[in-house]
């Protein structure tokens, strides 16, 4: 739910259902990040082309672990907590290892991830921050820095995307009130191989 009006599953019709029959999850249901753009479903699918193909395609060359925890952060910095919430769950699932999920979320919530990100890992973290709270100091000597810590400039361009996705969704989120009311937490469209495939589970 959000602080505007919405179309459940069960009142779409046209447009909006075909769109909403793409990204359901178990038993019809529409996480609330994408029901808050029924009233202009042109919207919800610009959201999701970028949101599955900056997150969820197997041409990236980044872990997607290391993804969704660019995600986790960024929404954490951001005071996403729908974010924060979804994408914890997402990175639990993709981790499987309870103490590993435990330290990376422990560092990214407190805001100290050399703790136990090193090398082209911290480096991205790293941007991620500045883009988020202080993209405005970004300079080329940055992207360069990047280099030096073995990320080719298509790993940097995947990073770049994940954190510029987060930051437009956590906004979204943010500034229309969306909660995790009646969400299955966690879910996502995992077919990384198939583009089209918005089916979340």
């Amino acid at each position: 739910m959000s602080w505007i009006k919405e179309i459940s599953y069960a009142e779409a019709s046209g447009r909006l259902k075909k769109i909403y029959d793409r990204v359901k999850g178990p038993n019809n249901t529409i996480d609330n990040v994408l029901s808050v753009h029924s009233l202009r479903p042109h919207t919800l699918i610009g959201h999701m082309g970028l949101y599955k193909n900056v997150l969820h395609n197997a041409n990236n060359t980044l872990p997607k672990w290391y993804l969704e925890t660019l995600g986790v952060y960024v929404s954490y910095l951001n005071k996403c907590d729908y974010c924060v919430e979804h994408h914890s769950a997402g990175l639990k699932r993709l981790i499987n290892d309870d103490a590993k999920f435990n330290d990376i979320i422990s560092c990214l919530i407190n805001d100290n991830v050399k703790i136990y990100f090193k090398n082209k890992h911290l480096a991205g973290l790293h941007y991620a921050k500045q883009l988020t709270l202080s993209h405005h100091t970004i300079s080329e000597a940055d992207i360069r820095t990047l280099r030096t810590q073995n990320l080719s400039d298509g790993e940097i361009l995947e990073i770049n995307q994940v954190v510029s996705y987060f930051n437009y969704v956590n906004r979204t989120v943010v500034g229309l009130g969306v909660n995790t009311e009646g969400d299955i937490i966690g879910l996502s469209p995992n077919d990384n191989d198939d583009p089209e495939n918005w089916g979340h589970s």
